[in-house]
């Protein structure tokens, strides 16, 4: 009997062992996929900046390509404010799956 329950604290330990190391994976991983979606908002914001300043230009030129400019400017900043969303998104989940 005795034999039976020290084997089972020994499984019980290594699972135990094997579940914070899988933790420490994931909180891992999260990390990376947070410090991801810091870089792309990032982008984002830079993306956003160059949108208002071309906006800006096409304001005090008048210019119609400098309108157009501005419109692919703040399409560009669109398309980078998404893909910034998804890996925040992305970095979410990784962090809830780290969590439980």
């Amino acid at each position: 009997m005795r034999i039976v329950t020290i084997a089972a604290v020994a499984a019980l330990a290594l699972g135990v062992t094997a579940c914070g190391e899988n933790k420490a994976e994931k909180a891992q991983e999260a990390a990376a996929a947070s410090d991801s979606a810091a870089a792309s908002s990032q982008q984002a914001a830079d993306a956003a900046e160059t949108a208002a300043q071309a906006s800006a230009t096409a304001a005090a030129t008048g210019s119609e390509a400098d309108q157009k400019a501005a419109g692919d400017a703040a399409a560009a900043a669109g398309e980078q404010s998404e893909k910034a969303g998804d890996q925040a998104e992305k970095a979410g989940d990784k962090a809830k799956d780290a969590a439980h």
